[in-house]
């Protein structure tokens, strides 16, 4: 399959490209951004790999030349592209353009100006909507934030308190913020500091909590509080909730291990996670343990694979028709 990257200057092109050279199935004959730039000038570390010239994205030239198309476009500018693109290629769009519903997406971004595509785009968390991917030409990839809440929480969905809702405390690495430069992730502003920024606004909220309850039928209102931690990659989540009475005394390690039996991307632990034990790989790793009623679940992901380009690949594998496995990272080399 002739494969094309649009947006492949920032951080999750690049790890989209280092997975595509290196897949059996996908041929990268295709790179696109703002500017015309050789891919090695700008990313050094492809010298002597790959020389592919990086074009400036062109509708046509992808209907040509593409069988499917990776949009690692900032939001509000995937859905552009992706209404030229609907049903002459393949679609995987890393923007949250077609992740929630209108309602929510007008909420927290800006008037959604592709509502028809928007009905039929797919969430594509493989974990829980694998079925529903096999069958879409245009898959929205989740967010790095929501994939790492909602694999954790959904097994516990339906046995959490809605009068208490869930709590999540979230910690990203600066690689999350994007490459555009700004006085927030600048070295001085982020060495040897932590802060949190949007807490309970963040416009993830809405998207873990639309996805949350749908996939865990369920009514939780979600807490979200994300904070920006010294480190260039990863992410680790701590949710916190309340156990309705009649479930206080699970076994939640029990819970996980049946939820996610055939999961091989979903490693539950004995012990609290530790994003060092994720960052270069697709790997979700899940803790959680049971306190009189009250319960916690520590999940831990790659913002940049995980959470972005490693699951785009899969959603790709799977729309393709091929076994989403193919070319998962399991240890990777790291920006």
């Amino acid at each position: 399959m002739r494969a094309g990257i649009v947006g492949v200057g920032g951080y999750t092109g690049l790890e989209l490209v280092k997975i595509l050279l290196n897949h059996p199935k996908f041929d990268l004959v295709y790179t696109a951004a703002t500017s015309q730039n050789q891919l090695n000038a700008i990313f050094p570390m492809l010298k002597g790999i790959c020389d592919m010239q990086v074009e400036i994205a062109d509708p046509n030239e992808i209907k040509k030349r593409c069988d499917i198309v990776f949009l690692a476009l900032p939001h509000t500018q995937g859905m552009a592209f992706a209404k030229e693109l609907i049903g002459s290629v393949k679609i995987v769009d890393l923007s949250a353009d077609y992740r929630v519903s209108k309602e929510n997406y007008e909420k927290n971004y800006c008037e959604h100006l592709d509502t028809q595509n928007l009905k039929n785009a797919v969430y594509g968390l493989v974990e829980l909507n694998r079925e529903n991917i096999k069958n879409a030409n245009l898959v929205a990839n989740p967010g790095c934030y929501p994939t790492c809440s909602i694999l954790a929480i959904t097994p516990f969905a339906k046995l959490l308190d809605d009068k208490f809702g869930v709590m999540i405390d979230a910690k990203s690495g600066v690689s999350g913020a994007g490459k555009s430069l700004k006085a927030s992730s600048h070295f001085v502003s982020v060495n040897e500091n932590i802060n949190a920024y949007s807490p309970l606004s963040h416009r993830h909220s809405d998207e873990i909590m639309e996805h949350l309850n749908k996939f865990g039928e369920s009514d939780l209102d979600v807490f979200f509080v994300p904070n920006l931690i010294p480190v260039t990659r990863g992410m680790l989540v701590s949710a916190f909730g309340m156990l309705k009475p009649e479930f206080a005394d699970i076994n939640p390690l029990e819970i996980l291990n049946k939820f996610y039996k055939d999961e091989k991307f979903v490693r539950i632990t004995d012990e609290a996670v530790s994003i060092k034990n994720v960052v270069g790989t697709h790997f979700c790793d899940i803790f959680a343990i049971n306190k009189n009623g009250r319960i916690w679940i520590n999940s831990a992901i790659d913002n940049l694979l995980k959470g972005a380009s490693s699951q785009a690949v899969a959603n790709a594998n799977l729309i393709c028709g091929f076994d989403e496995e193919l070319g998962m990272p399991y240890f990777g080399n790291c920006v």
